[in-house]
């Protein structure tokens, strides 16, 4: 199993520069991270450190830009085109997606239409690129109140009429079990179409181990659909993160249940 430390989550609340975190993830025993937005960060710096210790990077997200609001999309596309520029400049090959907030009065097949729309023009963007753009569904319950698409099924019902290789979902096992979802039978009916996977524990999105979430049973049904990439560890955590991610990577980083 190969993990990814998400560095935007793991260590907002801790007063350590780019370069220390980055050691961290290393020193902890893992080969990959990724964070959330590029645009407030030195590329140079990041490819520089990426390099000097050996690790790569998971993946990262486009600019925050609306995929539902139409009158938008104009701005998201010019935030995808500067954000693949970004992943080719660092070695990336994935970029992470939101779909957009819920509009008043703006019915929800129109939200829908405009996000396939969206996503359409988008895949013309990626044709030549070597990424793969990822659509993320998040919840709604309790972190993510008024965002578009919380359920990963509608998501799928999106890529199916949007038609593209290039573009998957991102599979957040905490945003689906928190809206309820059966996330082992949807791993494994739809891992085709699943381009990475984050994970917390659920409830509170802390710690594996801070909540009710089996594991076990989440790793082995990744595995077993044949799943090579990283799983991005994206929590927010109760105690020291580098410890934490250090037990993680001690029970988990040679994971084999197959």
């Amino acid at each position: 199993m190969k993990f990814s430390v998400c560095i935007d989550a793991l260590f907002r609340h801790e007063n350590l520069s780019l370069e220390e975190q980055l050691k961290r993830v290393k020193e902890s025993g893992y080969e990959a991270f990724e964070f959330w937005s590029w645009w407030d960060k030195d590329l140079h710096q990041i490819k520089e450190l990426k390099q000097q210790l050996g690790l790569h990077i998971a993946c990262f997200c486009t600019k925050f830009e609306s995929l539902t609001d139409a009158l938008r999309r104009p701005s998201y596309l010019q935030g995808l085109k500067d954000s693949i520029e970004a992943a080719q400049a660092l070695g990336c090959s994935m970029l992470i997606t939101q779909a957009g907030s819920l509009l008043p009065g703006v019915p929800r097949h129109e939200l829908l239409e405009s996000l396939v729309t969206g996503l359409k023009e988008a895949d013309r963007l990626l044709e030549h690129s070597g990424i793969t753009l990822v659509l993320e569904p998040l919840n709604t319950r309790v972190d993510h109140p008024g965002y578009a698409l919380d359920s990963s099924l509608e998501a799928l019902q999106v890529l199916d009429e949007v038609g593209s290789s290039r573009i998957k979902v991102l599979f957040d096992a905490y945003h689906q079990q928190v809206m309820g979802e059966d996330i082992i039978s949807i791993i494994r009916t739809h891992h085709d179409r699943i381009g990475a996977y984050h994970i917390a524990d659920a409830p509170g999105r802390h710690e594996i181990g801070s909540g009710e979430m089996d594991i076990y049973k989440l790793l082995e049904a990744i595995q077993k659909t044949g799943y090579d990439r990283y799983v991005g560890l994206e929590y927010f955590p109760l105690h020291d993160a580098a410890e934490g991610l250090s037990r993680f990577y001690r029970t988990f980083g040679s994971f084999e249940r197959l």
